[in-house]
């Protein structure tokens, strides 16, 4: 399901794709960016499979109709490190956290074993011109099949990426689909909850969909403005 900011025809605006995990994100998204017909945002699944196929689905099904996008956004909720609940954060690099193998010495990342890639760099200048719109912190936010449920993991995890501020579940997934077919990717994260041990009952969700809505209205300007140069 593709919920469009409104109907109407595109002029000079870059057409851009906002993959959300679930329905619940991609409706707080698509509420503030309501007010822009050049953003579409579509819920691909829960992890970095799902999200690398629910948008090369998305990406090519664009393509053949005519109407590729200039940008994709891996869009959500997600783990803070050190900020707080409802703080929002943009990621200046995308890192598959646990893809690679376990070792007697420790984990090694599968660009260490000789192939593939652990990270994708969102465009410096887009970055900056996200975190010039609203207040935000910019680092790594990281990709995870497991979400981390204990101190000792968070500790490892913030040792291993000093930069990380956050982890989430799709931005890799999202990121592959997007370097694929050669489409710039951002990843735009608030925080729900601490990386570490597993309290629900300290989440905040609500208070992370309602700074994701009010994040996007700010950003979609520059979303729709900006230009890969």
């Amino acid at each position: 399901m593709v919920v469009q900011a409104q109907e109407g025809q595109l002029t000079d605006i870059a057409r851009v794709l906002v993959a959300t995990a679930v329905p619940a994100e991609r409706d707080a998204v698509a509420h503030g960016v309501r007010e822009h017909p050049g953003i579409d945002v579509i819920a691909v699944g829960v992890g970095p499979a799902a999200a690398a196929a629910g948008t090369a689905t998305a990406l090519t099904r664009a393509e053949l109709t005519g109407r590729p996008y200039a940008l994709v956004v891996s869009a959500g909720i997600g783990g803070g490190f050190t900020a707080a609940p409802g703080a929002v954060l943009v990621a200046d690099a995308i890192t598959a956290a646990d893809l690679g193998a376990e070792t007697p010495e420790g984990f090694v990342p599968v660009t260490d074993l000789g192939f593939g890639t652990v990270t994708h760099r969102p465009p410096a200048s887009l970055v900056r011109d996200l975190a010039a719109a609203t207040p935000c912190a910019v680092g790594t936010v990281l990709t995870v099949s497991t979400v981390t449920g204990t101190a000792d993991r968070a500790a490892l995890l913030a040792q291993s990426h000093p930069g990380a501020v956050a982890e989430a579940m799709e931005g890799f997934g999202v990121a592959e689909a997007a370097a694929a077919h050669h489409v710039p990717v951002a990843e735009i994260r608030a925080v729900s909850n601490a990386v570490g041990p597993r309290d629900r009952a300290a989440w905040r969700i609500g208070d992370a969909l309602a700074a994701l809505t009010d994040a996007f209205g700010k950003w979609a300007p520059v979303l729709e403005s900006w230009k890969n140069t």
